[in-house]
């Protein structure tokens, strides 16, 4: 079982009045006018710092500059004290993308990085090599952002589940896990390549997109073969936009029809992916509808339609 920990906010807030969009793009261009790294790294984090992302409610946040000792926070010693640390005083430490799901990387803290973490909302570890503190981020501005903190039920290992901004790969990847391995033929076969998605781990929706991407890509290489049935799609508005109201008539039907649970489900597949078809037309990857939902959570239904209507 795992426990959660909602990323506090300690005394003395700065606020920001700036969006998360808002936010990242301004770190982004601070960083390209920063002549030296580790001076726009610096700009960044102090930007970010005052201006990173509230995890389920608004785009709004108050966040603290200054790292307090532990004693400073009610509870946080009790709670550094019941972690099991190896011989060298560390966890380990997985960061997570909270919309997508992807491991990103995977680090070691001490206490002093806990703490820091969960004071700044900067994914902060140990770093075993430079034998002291690491702020992801601060010399290549590719921050992580943590929402939550998570720990396993051995209270040995840690998740840090947050926004990247940025690679987090020092290699310019999405995530440090781009190689696959697989047992074939009595042979064990690695590929590696941290420039594409294709060997990184992936939840079932985020493959599916690749999938439908690849589909496309292929048709558009050889447009004289014979069209996939994502790519027919791909190719044909009327038809796409015409399965989409069908698919979604079809998943009312076994609610209405009481068809089951395995029948909504095929259906559900069948709008999933035929959506998932014009998301990809229009060039919206899965993430951002993904990023739109939580940016929904805790505000009722009805109050968020009212407010696109405006």
């Amino acid at each position: 079982m795992q426990e959660a920990l909602s990323v506090g906010v300690t005394s003395r807030p700065h606020v920001c009045a700036g969006s998360v969009r808002a936010n990242t793009a301004a770190l982004q261009r601070c960083w390209r006018r920063e002549p030296s790294r580790r001076a726009a790294a610096q700009i960044c984090k102090e930007r970010l710092l005052q201006c990173s992302a509230q995890a389920q409610s608004s785009d709004y946040i108050t966040a603290n500059v200054e790292v307090e000792p532990e004693a400073e926070t009610e509870g946080m010693s009790a709670w550094l004290d019941g972690l099991k640390w190896d011989a060298g005083g560390l966890v380990a430490v997985m960061a997570q993308h909270v919309d997508t799901g992807e491991v990103l990387m995977q680090a070691y803290a001490d206490r002093a990085a806990l703490n820091e973490t969960l004071q700044t909302r900067l994914a902060t570890f140990y770093s075993r090599s430079r034998k002291g503190r690491w702020c992801k981020g601060e010399t290549s501005g590719h921050f992580i952002k943590v929402l939550k903190v998570y720990l396993d039920c051995d209270r040995d290992s840690i998740i840090y589940q947050g926004e990247p901004v940025g690679p987090a790969c020092h290699t310019g990847a999405r995530t440090c896990y781009f190689s696959s391995v697989e047992r074939t033929d009595a042979r064990l076969h690695e590929e590696s390549n941290h420039a594409s998605t294709s060997n990184m781990p992936a939840s079932s929706l985020f493959a599916l997109e690749g999938i439908i991407q690849q589909r496309v890509q292929q048709h558009s290489q050889d447009a004289g073969s014979k069209p996939s049935w994502t790519a027919k799609l791909a190719g044909n508005q009327g038809l796409l936009c015409s399965k989409i109201r069908e698919e979604a008539g079809e998943l009312c039907e076994t609610l209405e029809g009481k068809e089951g649970q395995e029948r909504a489900a095929c259906e559900m597949a069948d709008l999933l992916y035929h959506s998932m078809v014009l998301l990809h037309v229009q060039d919206v990857p899965i993430e951002r509808v993904l990023k739109e939902l939580r940016r929904r959570f805790g505000t009722s239904g009805i109050d968020e339609k009212a407010a696109r209507q405006r």
